[in-house]
């Protein structure tokens, strides 16, 4: 299959530098699929899952934040706030996350605030799924589920 080369890196780390065979991102729009020899374009980040697969391996899953994906000359740049791998993920934290944020929603604050609460909500909740979700699926030797959803652009 073929190749492209693909960097990710949150604000706080270089997270992976290498061939890729296919990209899937959490985009504004649904999940958007990227394979060698895309035409260019810059995407919106969503928290959600990443999904990617390095040449001869299993696809990895990991839980990203707000940021871009920039493809440009079968080069992809994956810029995020954070990136977590499913086993890093501190469900009991993510879950006091999601709380916290859900209780600043229902007070009454500026927009920004809620906007904010909305963010880390969104955020708390990814983490949630993807750790839920996929490391279970690593820990007993199965494949993460791979589901297409109705929203998805692949």
């Amino acid at each position: 299959m073929k190749t492209f080369h693909m960097n990710i890196l949150a604000a706080d780390d270089p997270f992976y530098t290498g061939a890729c065979e296919s990209l899937i991102v959490p985009s504004l729009q649904g999940k958007y699929g990227i394979m060698a020899n895309h035409s260019n374009i810059i995407i919106t980040v969503v928290p959600g899952a990443l999904f990617f697969r390095p040449p001869g391996e299993e696809t990895r899953v990991v839980a990203v934040s707000n940021g871009l994906v920039k493809v440009e000359n079968n080069e992809v740049l994956v810029l995020v706030d954070s990136v977590e791998k499913p086993e890093d993920i501190d469900a009991n934290r993510a879950k006091r996350a999601a709380d916290a944020a859900r209780e600043a929603i229902l007070q009454n604050k500026s927009m920004q605030e809620y906007h904010a609460a909305q963010a880390r909500l969104a955020r708390a909740v990814s983490r949630l799924r993807v750790k839920g979700n996929y490391s279970a699926a690593k820990s007993s030797g199965n494949k993460p589920p791979m589901k297409k959803d109705s929203g998805d652009i692949i």
